[in-house]
């Protein structure tokens, strides 16, 4: 069993009875056509294409357990990142890992919380490297890290009232 396999296979353990799906490529379909994703499940895009071999779309509640099977698994976080989705009324995390040494293997986990309350928990007990990456995100997208053990700007001024990636954002 290759990594890609061994990883996906432990990443099912969030999403009993489920199988993986090939995910569409960005791009390959019209817009209308490729507005929304599966909910929840495991993926396994074109690497080639989209530099990912698994994606991960979890429910909030899932993310640490998530973090912890691919910290068991030998990932390493690569970056957090924020997308904001106005239209919809969601904001979403995007967590990158990666395994190197041999055979290299990115996953991306994705999760999705209300953009009115946008609220994850931590995996910075899990991954040290989480700590300036969810500061980060609170910082310019406003989404709040339970459990985080020092949450507080990174980059903008304390007392800023804004989050200026917000796409409603107007300085």
């Amino acid at each position: 069993m290759d990594l890609t396999e061994t990883t996906r296979t432990a990443l099912a353990a969030l999403f009993p009875g489920e199988a993986a799906a090939t995910a569409p490529v960005a791009g390959d379909d019209a817009p209308e056509a490729a507005a929304e994703p599966a909910l929840f499940g495991i993926s396994e895009p074109d690497p080639v294409r989209t530099g990912t071999w698994l994606e991960v779309r979890c429910r909030p509640d899932q993310v640490v357990s998530a973090a912890r099977i691919l910290d068991d698994q030998g990932f390493f976080l690569e970056s957090i990142a924020g997308v904001d989705w106005p239209d919809s009324g969601q904001m979403e995390v995007l967590y990158d890992y990666n395994r190197l040494g041999g055979t290299t293997c990115r996953v991306l986990v994705r999760a999705r919380v209300p953009r009115d309350e946008p609220v994850l928990p931590t995996i910075s007990h899990i991954f040290p490297a989480a700590d300036w990456h969810e500061r980060e995100t609170f910082d310019f997208y406003g989404v709040r890290f339970e459990g985080h053990a020092n949450l507080i700007r990174i980059l903008l001024p304390e007392d800023a009232d804004f989050h200026p990636l917000r796409k409603d954002y107007q300085p």
